[in-house]
């Protein structure tokens, strides 16, 4: 048997979602934390009523036929995926942290809800495709697409459920296969939430096989180790590792290399390293200065401007308020150098947004700001701080911005490494003594990597190529390309 490890799957997964070329398949397993039963025990009553024991039923899609076939309709089976599929569940972090990912494609047999309302939670405009109707039509500015190959709970009557709808399913919807197909071909997918004892998984690996053929792309899948729990005795546990060993061998058939994993959490070990590494080139820049001691107006805005042009040309991406002083000349220095290479998209390189100054009527301008500073730090990799200060109007005496602070807040409860240049004074001043200060803290294994260029920065004698240097290896070292 063959399987991957962690940094494997994650090496080669980012490099395909940096190229957008990944996709998801979620499985009844990415459901189940959310509250919603197991599939055995959705026919628990079903098996009852035919005077079978569902702990010793496999085939419940064959389970389905016999009670369609008993009762010569499927309307019982129709009430229980509404009743399951539409009661309160809640949304978990590995949707939250899979919704946040730049993934364009999604495939799932589940009926529920969840993912789609995962995504519009995560701000983004999704597509759902239910029907092979719904495949002909293409809505605008889309986000993701989420291809629901087996139906929605709002459709009960077209879900794939009984061998006859599988049976029909090119039938019905043969365009889910060609899509897939192309899917399967131009794209690496990472299955989640499959199980030995998900219905579905037979007729799934059945479809890849016949779509696939001889064009195999690398694909992933990650599956639980077996454990001992129970009364699962030792022979219990030996056979059902031998039948998981000859799964994983099989996978490999159709291209899909499998990661093997002990305790659930890992997925979403996995996913927040994921979400970590795709937006490893943004750089938020966080700063404001109505008095630019010590370093002098001119210098400081200098320096704004280059930090912005070599942001860019160095391959990274911009996120920026665009706060007094600072955010408008990183901002200038930015669209110097995106508008030096025609062939750069500026949506795709700066993310800039002017804070509002009106006061909203439904709300206050400190929510609005607030909303503001997690949606920008939630695409950041890194979040670099220049000076950072305010006039306070009762004394009309500088003093550290608060916004500042606050950003520094967000971008450590987020996992952002912050990059404070301490020279500029003021708010990054203060911020660099509390990194230098606990820098396991702020950069984890990095921090012996890192300390000394957090130290220029610091250093008000550094020329600003010192300080950009100082910035830019911190990135490299934590994020190479």
């Amino acid at each position: 048997m063959t399987v991957i490890d962690k940094a494997t799957l994650l090496n080669n997964f980012q490099r395909e979602m940096d190229s957008d070329t990944v996709a998801f398949f979620l499985g009844a397993g990415m459901s189940l934390p959310s509250g919603f039963v197991n599939w055995k025990e959705l026919m628990r009553d079903i098996a009852e009523e035919l005077r079978l024991d569902i702990n010793r039923e496999t085939d419940l899609i064959a389970l389905a036929q016999y009670h369609k076939n008993t009762r010569k309709t499927r309307h019982r089976i129709n009430q229980l995926l509404v009743t399951e599929f539409t009661k309160d569940a809640r949304i978990t972090e590995n949707h939250r942290l899979l919704a946040s990912l730049p993934v364009s494609a999604v495939w799932t047999t589940n009926y529920d809800q969840i993912i789609e309302q995962a995504l519009k939670e995560a701000h983004k405009r999704v597509d759902v495709k239910r029907r092979d109707v719904d495949l002909a039509h293409t809505q605008p500015r889309t986000d993701v697409v989420l291809y629901k190959m087996h139906g929605d709970v709002d459709a009960p009557d077209e879900a794939v459920l009984t061998k006859d709808d599988y049976a029909a399913f090119e039938a019905k919807r043969g365009l889910f296969s060609i899509q897939l197909r192309g899917h399967l071909v131009s794209r690496s997918f990472l299955f989640l939430g499959y199980s030995f004892s998900d219905p579905n998984m037979d007729h799934i690996l059945a479809r890849i096989r016949a779509l696939l053929g001889e064009n195999k792309r690398e694909h992933y899948c990650i599956m639980r180790k077996v454990m001992k729990n129970g009364d699962m005795t030792d022979a219990d546990v030996d056979y059902q590792s031998r039948l998981l060993n000859l799964r994983i061998q099989d996978l490999q058939n159709y291209g899909i290399q499998t990661l093997l994993i002990e305790d659930f959490c890992e997925i979403t070990e996995i996913l927040s390293e994921l979400n970590r590494r795709s937006v490893r080139k943004n750089v938020f820049v966080s700063g404001s200065a109505t008095e630019f001691t010590p370093l002098g107006k001119d210098r400081l805005e200098r320096f704004s401007r280059t930090l912005g042009q070599e942001i860019i040309r160095r391959d990274c991406n911009l996120i920026s308020g665009i706060g007094l002083g600072i955010g408008g000349a990183v901002m200038v220095g930015a669209l110097e150098e995106l508008y030096a290479s025609p062939a750069t998209q500026l949506q795709e390189r700066a993310v800039l947004r002017p804070f509002p100054q009106v006061q909203p009527e439904r709300t206050s301008l400190d929510k609005i700001w607030e909303r503001y500073r997690q949606e920008m730090l939630s695409k950041a990799g890194f979040a670099v701080f220049i000076a950072g200060n305010k006039i306070n109007q009762a004394n009309d005496r500088a003093e550290d911005a608060d916004g500042v602070i606050r950003e520094f807040e967000i971008a450590v409860q987020r996992g952002v490494y912050p990059i404070p240049v301490g020279a500029t004074g003021h708010a990054a001043s203060d911020i660099s003594k509390q990194v230098l200060a606990e820098p396991e803290k702020y950069f984890r294994a990095f921090a012996p990597k890192v300390t000394r260029h957090l130290e220029t920065l610091t250093n008000e004698s550094a020329n600003d190529a010192d300080w950009l240097n100082a910035i830019f290896s911190i990135i490299k070292t934590i994020a190479p390309k």
